[in-house]
């Protein structure tokens, strides 16, 4: 067993696992301090994932992949931190989330839209203005006072991102479109795809938590819908759109 800690999203969490590959992923993020909870791995857990991982190809219609146990448990171990994060008042989101002056916008759509390739486009206009919070999966803290959205190690097949912390001012659903175009949308209107990218923990205890902190996010934050053409024109106008709102 291979023990390490580490801190996401402002709670520092103790890491056992079987393989040090998931310790070599978390690097950026490790601690000294006390933990606040604790993470353990066992081989049950990485079949889970490989189940869970054939389902999907089955239910996709492709070819079953095969991945090394060390994958897999990378998988099982952020899964448990999500699931304890909830505890927290923290949720997992599937996006990704970049900074313009300190401040975070998040992009969010269905696997294969372009988010990631959008998300470049604002580095490529902002320049050093524009910082990579997280390209795949932030941590995402809901206060009464405020939305903050947090970098983590699991950033994306490109290790997109910083160990960073801003505030979350806006999420914008990304489509294409032949013309650049960006509106605002109603919480009504957003609900459904936040609910479908963030972490579902099948404890029904912490997904009506889960629920609660969505709701209170859609008190504090605005949400639109963004037309893309992968353009650089389409960063100037989706961030003048939420800025100005």
């Amino acid at each position: 067993m291979v023990s390490n800690r580490y801190k996401m999203a402002g709670k520092v969490v103790e890491i056992n696992s079987l393989y040090d590959e998931v310790h070599t992923y978390c690097a950026d993020y490790q601690t000294d301090e006390t933990p606040d909870y604790f993470v353990t791995t066992t081989q049950g857990d990485i079949d889970s994932e490989r189940e869970k991982s054939a389902r999907e190809d089955e239910i996709e219609g492709v070819p079953v992949r095969h991945f090394f146990d060390s994958y897999l448990e990378e998988l099982a171990v952020y899964r448990k931190i999500a699931e304890q994060m909830i505890v927290f008042d923290t949720i997992l989101f599937h996006g990704s989330v970049i900074a313009v002056d300190g401040i975070g916008y998040l992009f969010t759509a269905k696997s294969g839209t372009g988010k990631s390739t959008h998300t470049k486009l604002w580095r490529d206009y902002f320049g050093d203005r524009a910082v990579m919070v997280n390209d795949d999966k932030p941590l995402i803290h809901v206060g009464t006072n405020g939305v903050t959205v947090y970098g983590t190690p699991y950033n994306g097949k490109h290790r997109r991102g910083n160990n960073i912390a801003v505030p979350l001012k806006a999420i914008c659903i990304l489509t294409r479109a032949e013309e650049n175009h960006i509106e605002p949308i109603t919480v009504k209107q957003a609900y459904p795809l936040l609910v479908q990218q963030v972490y579902r923990t099948p404890d029904s205890v912490k997904m009506m938590k889960t629920l609660t902190l969505i709701d209170t996010l859609t008190e504090q934050v605005r949400f639109y819908r963004l037309g893309c053409n992968m353009e650089l024109s389409a960063a100037k106008i989706a961030f003048e759109g939420m800025y100005h709102g």
